[in-house]
């Protein structure tokens, strides 16, 4: 395939994730109640009623929703299953394009590689697994999960940051029988078989696959994303369209140490909100407008997310002003986060 219709490929998948300002927290609120009008869908979240109309017709033309053109307007949502089946579709359409121009995979190649047997898929996971230094988020089978025990827990002692999605969940150890405290720091459950095997390392390093492909099956394929822009989409992925629909096994438990690197502003965040005292924060990423490098420190004065933390920013008060500060591909605000680096404003405030 031609390096110009590969690159159309990669972007086609890359755009549907391109949720605008208020389409995230719209589509999960339409999914919480089935059914909502307009207005419903207004009082529920924080969008003007002036937008309303506009995003529930973007979600509509991306096939998150269905619009009946009554009085008032209803919007239903649409199952995930079906709402993001043609998004596994072209994931599955962008690896077989890449068969066509990479068979020999190399671990050097900076940015795509296509694997296609189950000894080299699984040699790839654990090599995501071994290179996170600060972050790691995994979507497993209970047999990889048992498969990488060990390692997983080596990432867990070294203070990796690790959440787990284990599918299907039905087939997922209990937490009174598994300690799931000595892999990760949070794990989620995820009905069905239909999940695929997703692995990011500091959200650079990446892993898809599906299940086929770990059963030896020619005609699937599992594709490696060795660079920061590629990595984020399938970080993207799974915490959109997986993790936001997993039901929790295990929460955030003990306690987080600072200084603390992040690869998701979405973590970041997290930390941000659920802990108490003053923190600072250091960011290297670009500037929104200009597109040039910039890095950004100063005290963190306020944290903004939706209830999914789908949306989520923070604001730097820094010598020069305030900067917001947003994730890979923000738009809205100041700064796009690259690199994300928390400490506390005061070593006492340490849980």
């Amino acid at each position: 395939m031609a390096d110009d219709e590969l690159l159309d490929s990669l972007e086609s998948v890359s755009r549907q994730f391109d949720f605008g300002e208020y389409e995230a927290t719209a589509y999960l609120t339409i999914l919480e109640h089935g059914e909502l009008t307009a207005s419903e869908l207004s009082e529920r979240t924080d969008i003007p009623q002036p937008r309303v109309y506009d995003t529930v017709r973007s979600l509509n033309d991306i096939g998150l929703v269905e619009l009946q053109e009554s009085r008032p307007m209803k919007v239903l949502a649409i199952d995930p299953e079906e709402a993001f089946g043609d998004l596994t579709a072209s994931l599955d359409d962008l690896v077989a394009n890449l068969s066509r121009t990479y068979t020999e995979p190399a671990r050097n190649v900076e940015t795509v590689s296509l694997v296609k047997s189950r000894p080299t898929i699984l040699r790839y996971l654990s090599d995501v697994i071994d290179a996170a230094e600060y972050e790691l988020m995994l979507s497993l089978t209970p047999d990889l999960l048992a498969r990488f025990e060990d390692r997983l827990q080596e990432k867990r002692e070294e203070g990796v940051a690790t959440e787990i999605l284990i599918s299907p969940a039905a087939e997922a150890p209990s937490p009174e029988r598994y300690d799931y405290r000595s892999v990760a720091n949070r794990v989620r459950g995820r009905r069905g078989v239909t999940t695929p095997v997703v692995a990011v390392a500091d959200g650079r390093y990446s892993l898809y696959a599906t299940r086929e492909s770990l059963r030896d099956d020619n005609d699937r394929y599992g594709v490696i994303f060795d660079r920061s822009e590629l990595g984020f989409m399938v970080s993207m992925y799974l915490n959109l369209v997986l993790w936001s629909t997993a039901d929790t096994i295990l929460g955030e438990n003990g306690s987080i140490t600072f200084p603390r690197r992040y690869g998701t502003i979405r973590r970041a965040v997290a930390d941000l909100e659920e802990l108490s005292g003053e923190f600072t924060a250091r960011i290297e990423g670009r500037d929104v407008v200009t597109g040039d490098r910039r890095t950004v420190e100063g005290d963190v004065v306020e944290v903004t997310s939706s209830p999914a933390r789908e949306e989520a920013s923070f604001v730097v008060e820094t010598d020069a002003g305030r900067v917001t500060v947003g994730g890979q591909v923000a738009a809205y605000e100041d700064i796009e986060a690259l690199d994300i680096r928390i400490d506390r404003a005061n070593r006492s405030d340490e849980d």
